[in-house]
């Protein structure tokens, strides 16, 4: 009993430490420090367990969790959807929060709309990164859609041939197609095909974070897209890419280095969209069977030139 109350008074100190008495200009805009405080109070009632005290990623239940909470005194956060992955804005944040992020123990919260904007703003205060001047970024903007339902299957199709080609996703994301259709998917988009296929492309591979954790690309026939929703999914795609995942290897793709620019990223969001479809299918497994059945490839004579 003794220790228990030890530990209470011990905490309570170190929460103490936390008390703002002075407005802080955080991300761009002053917040007041009565916001700030009840943030903080609306922080360890909602966030602790998971992000910790500290904010740090570890709180009591951090251990149990795989990837584990964010360490907001990092200032960086994997899903902003702004560009040049910087800083997320308040309006970022609160999607993130309702929404959650699929696949994690990150939970969409329904924290009433004050008390989320007060934690938001003293999120702010656990990393320096938020008192830069131009720290918080620019959103993407979601380009119009010029293909549309009516031109699905030719949008599926020319994300299929970017993803194994121009965009080469399947260095870190699985593969979906043959070596053959990859060789081809090179040749259309950057003049020549590859030959030289890395080690289990039909699994994802591990890759290296800011994060202190080794972070695996998602499998789109088997894992769940962190911040994709099934109601918004193609535009939630569209920021993704245009985004990229700050922290992880995923890059942002700037829509004007594609050669068909805006029309492409919405044919990449389509292609990805088509296989998150077939997950849990028997068309799931019938492409997995192509993959493990296909011949062995022989490059085309013009591979050796």
């Amino acid at each position: 009993m003794r220790l228990a109350l030890l530990l209470l008074v011990a905490t309570s100190c170190a929460r103490e430490e936390r008390i703002f008495k002075e407005p802080v200009k955080l991300g761009g805009q002053t917040v007041s420090a009565d916001t700030l405080n009840n943030g903080r109070v609306a922080y360890l009632q909602n966030c602790r367990a998971c992000h910790g005290d500290n904010g740090d990623g570890k709180g009591p239940a951090a251990l149990a969790m795989r990837p584990p909470p964010r360490n907001f005194t990092q200032g960086s956060f994997k899903f902003a959807g702004v560009l040049d992955q910087k800083l997320p804005r308040d309006e970022d944040l609160v999607r993130i929060v309702r929404q959650g992020l699929h696949g994690t123990g990150m939970l969409g919260w329904e924290v009433p709309d004050q008390k989320l904007l007060e934690i938001i703003q003293y999120i702010k205060t656990l990393s320096p990164k938020w008192q830069e001047d131009d720290a918080v970024g620019v959103a993407v903007t979601i380009a119009p859609d010029p293909w549309k339902e009516a031109k699905r299957e030719e949008a599926v199709a020319r994300g299929k041939v970017l993803y194994h080609g121009f965009a080469q996703c399947l260095g870190c994301h699985p593969g979906y197609a043959t070596k053959q259709e990859i060789y081809d998917a090179g040749k259309a988009t950057l003049g020549s095909g590859t030959t030289d296929f890395r080690d289990h492309m039909y699994l994802p591979e591990i890759k290296d974070s800011e994060y202190g954790v080794k972070i695996l690309p998602p499998d789109f026939l088997f894992n769940e897209l962190r911040s994709v929703n099934r109601d918004t999914e193609l535009p939630d795609l569209y920021r993704i890419l245009v985004a990229g995942v700050t922290g992880a290897a995923m890059p942002a793709w700037n829509p004007m280095t594609l050669p068909n620019k805006e029309a492409d990223i919405w044919a990449l969001a389509y292609y990805v969209r088509s296989l998150t479809l077939l997950k849990g299918t028997p068309g799931a497994e019938e492409l997995h069977q192509k993959l493990a059945s296909q011949n062995d490839f022989v490059p085309p004579p013009e591979a050796a030139q």
